[in-house]
């Protein structure tokens, strides 16, 4: 094939059109077929990069019967990722899938099982991989210099605006499924293990106040197989005043180091009015001359490159389900108020 001619489903929302845009900037790569099951937003996102209207569906199975595509990137919100993705595999597409892979045991097993009978390639955007800070430590991780991990302390939390605005499901979804993938993903990359047993407690009330029916924020011990032990932080009740949207520190103690990344106060850049100070983000979804240039979209970038060459995506499926897994089993030992047993990995 010439290029990969891409899907995108979801393709009305910002992350949406960021799918669009790093497609239609790379070489290996051309959008064929957008969807999005509001027309108008579909129309628009249409319009906004030059896409043909002859390529905009507002249902999915329609364009997977009728579009010239060879991938599809899923970009809906996370509950509604299950039915498309089985379909995207029985229709024989491969696919990329906006994080978390599914919310549910179940649709972990029936989408796994989907994606292997079909014997197509899949992905989950589970970016903090490319992160620059991250993706250093755990280089020095890897190289044995600093010996095994011993505890580690990961807080990844944001502004209350992400859940009263900017996601209009919040209250379908969880903290810990928007941003907890992330950080447990990452955690297990860098420790190199499972966690064989979680506890997590809760915190509710803020968001309820606020009209929004969600958890306010987890506090999680995992204690991995290899020993190490782990504390992660996710909140989404962060001041809105806060200079920055997310709240990334990370700090890891090894037999003969230790590791710390501040992700948020990075110390890069500061811009200040007599309103306040903010610290722009340099790191995860940056723009340099128009184009994307953030962390954010490299594991994108890096789907295409992979799905080109056939090599293996550097975030495997089973890394995928796992972390969906996992943070299940976090859920469970917050509503029991127990630490929980890890036996439900793949």
């Amino acid at each position: 094939m010439d290029k990969i001619k891409m899907a995108v489903i979801g393709a009305g929302g910002v992350w949406g059109q960021t799918h669009i845009s790093i497609y239609k900037e790379h070489p290996l790569a051309e959008v064929t077929a957008i969807c999005d099951i509001d027309k108008n937003s579909a129309y628009d996102a249409a319009e906004k990069h030059c896409i043909p209207k002859e390529y905009v569906y507002t249902d999915y199975k329609e364009m997977l019967r009728s579009a010239d595509i060879d991938a599809v990137a899923i970009v809906t919100p996370d509950f509604a990722h299950t039915d498309i993705a089985i379909a995207c595999a029985e229709a024989k597409k491969h696919m990329i899938i906006e994080k978390p892979l599914a919310t549910t045991e179940d649709d972990v097993y029936r989408m796994m099982d989907a994606i292997e009978k079909n014997n197509v390639r899949a992905m989950v955007d589970l970016h903090n991989r490319w992160s620059p800070p991250f993706n250093k430590a755990w280089q020095e991780i890897r190289s044995g210099k600093l010996g095994s991990p011993c505890t580690a302390y990961f807080r990844l939390n944001d502004v209350k605006w992400v859940a009263t605005d900017m996601l209009k499901w919040a209250e379908k979804s969880s903290i810990l499924w928007f941003l907890g993938s992330h950080s447990l993903d990452t955690l297990r990359w860098l420790i190199g293990s499972e966690p064989e047993e979680v506890y997590a407690v809760k915190h509710e009330g803020v968001l309820k106040k606020l009209g929004v029916n969600a958890v306010d924020s987890y506090m999680s011990t995992i204690r991995f197989k290899n020993g190490t032990i782990a504390q992660m932080e996710n909140g989404w009740i962060d001041p809105n005043g806060n200079g920055c949207i997310n709240d990334i520190k990370f700090n890891m103690v090894l037999e003969r180091g230790k590791i710390d990344i501040d992700a948020s106060s990075h110390n890069m850049i500061q811009i200040s009015t007599d309103e306040k100070t903010i610290v722009p983000d340099v790191l995860v979804t940056n723009h340099i001359f128009e184009k994307c240039k953030g962390f954010a979209y490299e594991s994108i970038r890096s789907f295409i490159d992979k799905l080109w060459t056939s090599e293996e995506f550097y975030v495997s499926m089973k890394d995928a389900a796992n972390t969906s897994l996992i943070i299940i089993k976090l859920m469970e030992s917050a509503e029991k108020g127990i630490p929980v047993k890890v036996d439900n990995l793949l």
